[in-house]
């Protein structure tokens, strides 16, 4: 993991990847949908890093679901490009976690992206608190970045403006 992804004060950016072939539409341009796909691995290596992940559900029988999913598209991206995540972790309590992301492709901001997480206990179904040590991650993360600028979208919906 690069070591700016964990440098207290500034976001989470371990998100580095070329744009994969099968993510491309019949444009060349990264497809609509596929966006949401690499927002979502970006936050799978903030998850890991969080001890969230996959191993974290087998372990205790729990994980964190993605409830909402705000995707703004800023930019076209194509073959070739190199994509990175830098992630604001915006709001965190015992149960939710909220997050935002600015997706740039070759350094140009192409996306944004905002998701509600919820932690489900998946043994029974529904929300249920996160293990103390998980929480205080969490936390100690969310506090990092309290201090950081905070988009104008932040927290509003379709076709809001800011």
């Amino acid at each position: 993991m690069p070591e700016s992804s964990t440098v207290a004060g500034a976001p989470f950016t371990a998100y580095r990847e070329q744009v994969r072939p099968e993510w491309l539409d019949y444009n060349g341009h990264l497809n609509d949908a596929s966006y949401a796909i690499v927002l979502t691995l970006a936050h799978e290596l903030l998850l890991e890093h969080l001890g969230l992940s996959t191993a974290y559900r087998e372990s205790h029988q729990a994980s964190m679901f993605t409830v909402e999913m705000h995707l703004r598209y800023l930019a076209e991206v194509s073959a070739g490009q190199t994509l990175t995540a830098s992630t604001l972790v915006v709001e965190a309590d015992h149960k939710r976690l909220r997050l935002h992301s600015e997706l740039s492709a070759d350094g140009v901001l192409a996306a944004t992206g905002e998701c509600l997480y919820l932690h489900v206990d998946t043994a029974v179904g529904r929300t249920a608190p996160l293990p103390d040590d998980r929480q205080a991650a969490l936390a100690a993360l969310r506090d990092a970045h309290a201090g950081l600028p905070r988009p104008e979208h932040l927290g509003l919906g379709v076709g809001a403006r800011p």
